[in-house]
């Protein structure tokens, strides 16, 4: 099956939205790297590139939704949660303006570009601001559906892109939906949730632990924010262990919003695989996840550990 980074599909979306919905799209110098080249190419008078300045992007785009017309703010995640973090904070997300911001190199996976790209932290950034909604999609399908899907929504939402390719987990008959978490498999022993481009590894570790004897159930949570509870807490209370799995640090992101689901409604065995209180280093994806242990093989080690800590 062909591989495509969902930052890719991010552009592709824009491009085939464009005359569905009358929005505009900003970018801070790196259209060709976040793909928003593509709706530029389809729409140039529609597309504005506001340089490196990612706050001023951001304000720009503030004004622009102030007239009723949503925006789409587009840089690498470290650039678009961090470097404009207050701007987001103040001038979108306080007057709940409609802003999307479309960030893109998220995570360990960025590669060679090393920790100072490799944001880790943005889902902890972006859940903490009130009103924020935060989607991160597992690939090409859920990509296209999340993209419109933030339109329809009165309010920001911060979508995360990844630059590694995956494959496609969802088909053509996927009904994405904000809030709701999709079942990949269903298991009574342990259950494993992802979230990103992760949802491929956990399937795969579903199929790894199958055949040791323990039934896994894989659960895709794109939107972590508003986390479907319902479906943690079902799956805390029927199968006692859970596994979460992101390309993110475990602090403030997937891991953490499943725990204080757990914690307040449905205590579980919990484990987080993600990264650990660290910075990232420069180096191939493959071996970047291997160091960092986001690989189907850790996820089976900390599901076998969850399983017998029942």
């Amino acid at each position: 099956m062909a591989k495509k980074a969902t930052r890719e599909a991010y552009g592709e979306a824009l491009a085939a939205l464009a005359d569905k919905y009358d929005f505009v799209v900003l970018d801070a110098d790196l259209a060709a790297a976040t793909k928003t080249g593509t709706f530029k190419k389809a729409c140039p008078e529609r597309f504005f590139n506001t340089g490196i300045a990612e706050g001023n992007m951001v304000t720009v785009a503030a004004g622009i939704a102030t007239t009723g017309k949503p925006a789409f703010v587009s840089s690498f995640a470290m650039f678009a949660a961090g470097r404009a973090f207050e701007q987001i904070r103040n001038s979108v997300a306080y007057p709940h303006l409609n802003v999307k911001i479309g960030a893109t190199h998220a995570g360990i996976t960025v590669g060679e570009d090393g920790a100072t790209h490799q944001c880790l932290e943005d889902v902890a950034l972006m859940r903490e601001i009130p009103g924020m909604v935060v989607i991160s999609p597992a690939d090409t399908k859920e990509t296209y559906a999340a993209v419109e899907a933030a339109l329809n929504i009165d309010g920001p939402v911060y979508l995360r892109f990844s630059r590694y390719a995956v494959e496609d987990v969802f088909d053509d008959n996927y009904k994405f939906e904000v809030g709701k978490g999709a079942l990949l498999e269903d298991g009574t022993d342990v259950t494993i949730i992802s979230t990103g481009i992760t949802a491929g590894f956990a399937k795969e570790a579903a199929a790894l632990l199958k055949a040791d004897g323990i039934s896994a159930r894989v659960i895709h949570m794109a939107t972590i924010k508003p986390l479907d509870a319902d479906m943690v807490v079902k799956a805390a209370k029927e199968t006692g262990a859970i596994v979460t799995v992101e390309d993110h640090s475990i602090i403030g992101g997937l891991g953490s919003a499943v725990a204080e689901v757990i914690a307040e409604k449905a205590p579980a065995v919990l484990r987080r695989i993600g990264t650990q209180d660290k910075f990232g280093k420069s180096g191939k994806v493959p071996a970047l996840l291997e160091e960092y242990g986001i690989t189907p093989a850790a996820i089976v080690a900390a599901a076998k550990d969850a399983v017998s800590c029942k």
